[in-house]
């Protein structure tokens, strides 16, 4: 995660707005040495596959996630809610376009595709009656 992008097979537009935003937030950042070498160390990573044959040949290049990952070590969020956060931030673009592709007849393939199977209807006590 952080290299590459399916659809973009070029530099991604929305990369290139949040690496700005990254390193404004990082230069006046008080989170002290630690954060200042991981950005070094994330530009370095960045500037060496930049460069590298097998990155280029495949077009990949740094991606949104890539700055992000700086900016929530920045604001505090541990390591073991990236993906949590991740998630969450891409939830809405994922039931939309199930919405989409389940309400359009012309749609022939959809991945993933989702069948709930479970309970329809299920009884339960309000939670002022629990």
């Amino acid at each position: 995660m952080g290299f590459g992008h399916r659809v973009y097979k070029t530099y991604d537009p929305r990369a290139k707005i949040i690496r700005k935003i990254c390193h404004e937030i990082l230069k006046g950042h008080d989170g002290g040495e630690k954060i200042q070498t991981m950005l070094d160390v994330a530009m370095k990573l960045e500037k060496k596959a930049l460069d590298d044959d097998y990155f280029k040949s495949r077009n990949l290049y740094p991606n949104v996630d890539f700055y992000l990952g700086l900016i929530f070590l920045a604001m505090g969020i541990l390591l073991n809610m990236f993906t949590v956060i991740f998630a969450m931030s891409r939830t809405i673009g994922w039931i939309s376009q199930w919405n989409e592709m389940m309400t359009d007849s012309q749609c022939l393939i959809g991945r993933p595709r989702q069948l709930y199977t479970g309970k329809e209807l299920r009884k339960y006590k309000p939670v002022n009656e629990r």
